[in-house]
């Protein structure tokens, strides 16, 4: 007779559940596994095509933003007067709002006060309304196709489509409108 032991039948169960859980953890690993390479495909596929994050910099566009705020832009192309839009100018991103569209004659006074199409605009966004220190082009002045003059909210530091400097955005330039501010919390909400 051999001297080796049978395994009780509680040992067989224990070493059945055993295998059974290993089979269990492999497939949920697995799983686990699948399911994040989705996920981060779909943020990179939904970050290229319909959103960008993006960190605010710089003060031209106190109030409505601050330095370090962190707000998410819409990838579009369509823009009305008042929409707040992100677009590249020598490889930084830039944010301003949209003042005019394609063929509209913009006017600003020397008080600061902005017309479009011979209609002042409510401005309640601007703390403070300036003619701009950096002002280089002659008004009224219309806005060439396929682009959009933008301002800054911080009028009297801002550069912008004021400025030859920056001029108006082209198509190419855009990035999208801002829709939303994501921090800091006390501001998360929608633009």
């Amino acid at each position: 007779m051999s001297d080796t032991a049978k395994p009780s039948l509680e040992e067989l169960k224990a070493e059945l559940k055993r295998e059974n859980n290993k089979t269990e953890y492999k497939r949920t690993f697995r799983n686990t596994i699948f399911i994040l390479i989705v996920v981060a495909a779909a943020a990179v596929l939904i970050s290229s095509f319909f959103i960008t994050v993006l960190k605010v910099t710089g003060d031209s566009m106190t109030p409505t933003f601050e330095t370090g705020q962190i707000v998410i832009a819409q990838n579009s192309n369509e823009f009305e007067t008042g929409d707040v839009i992100a677009f590249y100018y020598n490889n930084k991103v830039l944010i301003k709002r949209v003042i005019g569209s394609p063929g509209d004659w913009i006017n600003i006074d020397a008080d600061g006060n902005v017309t479009v199409n011979g209609v002042m605009i409510d401005e309640p966004y601007v703390d403070a309304l300036s003619y701009g220190e950096n002002t280089d082009i002659t008004f009224p002045y219309q806005v060439p196709e396929n682009r959009y003059f933008v301002l800054g909210d911080h009028r009297e530091t801002s550069v912008d489509s004021r400025s030859s400097t920056v001029g108006c955005v082209t198509q190419e330039q855009l990035i999208g409108k801002i829709i939303f501010r994501v921090y800091p919390f006390s501001d998360f909400g929608s633009m």
